[in-house]
């Protein structure tokens, strides 16, 4: 196959090709942005391989990082552009099945290509767009079919993380995983306890995060993935509450980790265990703990301004589609008016200070301070008394 118009992003990296080729090794576009654009989806980063060496890239190149030369990739700066071009290598010894205890740069793509994960993404391109394709990839993408290059289970050794990969991109392409390929990940599936937790949360969240992620999500729970993931151990039949939501999609991280908080219906407490044995960040934590307090207020129906507002407005979109999508069911629009009607975002917009209230009420700094500014805060969010600082002083010493 030839790519008879390639990508405007190839056309802007052919010069490194090119320079590369006029030393006398040889370099190709490789792996997902040539899938990519093969199946017609944006391109995100332009990975180019080489028969070159590390050292020889750099005498080729003048402005050079060495990005991960010990795995044999080297960035070159270009204009305002940069790119990580790396050697053609082979691999061996994955003691803890995800990192190779050795690396060996060759000159020959084919032994290149043989160490990638899947046949979609052990694509290479020249300059002129001939697309090499040593593993039926090319079929694979037309038939939508996610195998792995080789033998499954030996490239889920060489790096667990693989499994997840699969997943990942099946919920992304909306493809299917070839038989033999799921099989050897539902063998294989306890090797994922071997990788790291952030690792395997980066794949999680990008399939969750996909168009197709009921699909990726099946998988992953059918083919026991879950099993080996920080506190989903014995709750496939929960998680799988998550697949009634059809053709829902989370809006963030943040929805993703509170429907789970409420399928799994966990309290406050273990749902904050959860996120940390997760390792998301603090944001993500408290956002997801807010929205899943909010989500079971609103299913109880035991919600009031206050209680959102406390809670973070911004986390209400976030509540009020997975209201949507578990049916919980109330009036959002009256809510959502109401909401909009809260002049305040928190009580640094509060046109009154503590030193104003320090100096209307002539009492010095202590306790009162803080309870007259919560008692203003919840007035004005509750439209009892209008945000502007006369309104403010009236008010506060009227409730004394």
């Amino acid at each position: 196959m030839q790519i008879k118009q390639l990508p405007e992003d190839f056309i802007k990296a052919l010069p490194v090709l090119e320079e590369i080729e006029q030393a006398g090794y040889e370099a190709y576009f490789v792996g997902g942005s040539v899938r990519d654009h093969i199946l017609g989806l944006p391109i995100h980063d332009v990975d180019i391989a080489t028969s070159a060496y590390p050292e020889e890239i750099k005498e080729i190149f003048k402005r050079t990082v060495d990005t991960g030369i010990q795995h044999g990739t080297v960035t070159v700066l270009m204009g305002d552009d940069s790119y990580e071009i790396t050697t053609f290598r082979t691999e061996s010894g994955y003691q803890d099945y995800r990192r190779p205890d050795k690396v060996t740069f060759v000159r020959s793509l084919n032994d290149d290509l043989k160490r990638r994960d899947f046949t979609i993404n052990a694509l290479a391109v020249d300059r002129n767009g001939e697309v090499i394709d040593q593993f039926d990839g090319l079929t694979d993408l037309d038939h939508h079919v996610i195998r792995a290059v080789g033998k499954a289970e030996e490239r889920f050794h060489e790096d667990a993380l693989r499994m997840m990969r699969a997943v990942r991109f099946q919920a992304q392409l909306d493809f299917k995983i070839e038989e033999k390929t799921a099989q050897a990940i539902a063998d294989n599936a306890p090797l994922l306890e071997k990788i790291a937790v952030e690792r395997i949360r980066e794949e999680f969240v990008k399939l969750m995060l996909s168009n197709s992620w009921q699909n990726g999500f099946s998988n992953f729970l059918d083919l026991g993935l879950s099993e080996y993931c920080p506190d989903f151990k014995g709750q496939k039949m929960e998680l799988e509450e998550l697949l009634d939501s059809k053709g829902q999609h989370f809006i963030d991280e943040d929805a993703v980790w509170s429907a789970i908080g409420y399928v799994l219906s966990l309290n406050h407490q273990e749902f904050n265990k959860l996120l940390r044995n997760w390792k998301v960040s603090n944001k993500t934590r408290e956002a997801s703990l807010n929205t899943l307090n909010l989500l079971h207020l609103f299913e109880n129906q035991d919600y009031d301004l206050w209680n959102i507002y406390k809670l973070g407005i911004d986390n209400l979109p976030r509540t009020i589609q997975l209201c949507q999508m578990f049916l919980i069911e109330f009036d959002y629009t009256s809510l959502q008016t109401q909401i909009d009607q809260i002049s305040i975002k928190n009580s640094h917009d509060l046109a009154l200070t503590g030193k104003d209230i320090c100096e209307i009420l002539g009492v010095k700094p202590g306790p009162i301070i803080g309870k007259s500014m919560s008692q203003i805060e919840r007035a004005v969010v509750e439209g009892n008394v209008s945000n502007n600082f006369d309104d403010l002083r009236h008010y506060l010493l009227s409730n004394q």
